[in-house]
């Protein structure tokens, strides 16, 4: 008997004890969970912040100012932003903005998109792919992403920004800059996806 017929065999062997029909997995998920304005921002502002992320807060007529203050900080020069960014939020920054570029993805200084959905609890943001947050590799290849993040969309709990989401579309998570401790326990930031994230709260809009 070769290796192979030994695990198939093991494997009929147990789908033979398993019960012919599984008990339904009950998903008795918290849901309706909220909390007022400024408790959510609290709390949203803190976890990002713990991801080692920078945060910072504007109302929707202080957007074009505030990312270009951010944005000269950051020394940036060349851009990215998606083709559906409203063209309004970089009106106050001096430099090159790059319109959806399909390559040299790694020639921008940094790329600024807006958002779908986030979580306060776990500060994490959720992207869709939709026309103002653009593709998924546009947010991931360069090493500095600015996201823009209305308090509005900013749930409490996972189940209530899950219920957010449109099913089907291509979401990408985001809980800080990227980073890994696989070797040696050593932090490494920028492994893959941006080395620097920056979020914009909206407070108003």
């Amino acid at each position: 008997m070769t290796a192979r017929e030994t695990v198939l065999g093991r494997v009929r062997d147990a789908l033979a004890l398993a019960p012919q029909q599984p008990q339904p997995v009950e998903r008795r998920y918290r849901r309706g969970r909220t909390l007022p304005d400024d408790e959510r921002l609290a709390l949203f502002t803190d976890r990002v912040l713990d991801y080692r992320a920078a945060l910072r807060t504007c109302t929707a007529a202080g957007t074009a100012a505030t990312l270009a203050d951010v944005l000269s900080g950051l020394g940036a020069r060349r851009v990215g932003v998606p083709a559906g960014l409203d063209p309004g939020w970089l009106a106050a920054w001096e430099g090159t903005v790059v319109t959806d570029p399909v390559t040299r993805l790694d020639d921008l200084d940094a790329v600024v998109s807006s958002s779908a959905v986030s979580c306060a609890e776990t500060g994490t943001i959720f992207l869709d792919g939709s026309a103002d947050q653009g593709r998924r590799a546009l947010t991931l290849v360069p090493d500095v992403h600015v996201c823009v993040v209305d308090l509005s969309t900013v749930e409490t709990g996972v189940p209530e920004a899950l219920a957010r989401l449109v099913p089907g579309r291509p979401t990408t998570l985001i809980s800080g800059p990227s980073a890994t401790s696989d070797i040696e326990l050593e932090r490494v930031e920028g492994v893959h996806g941006p080395r620097t994230l920056v979020v914009v709260v909206r407070t108003d809009a």
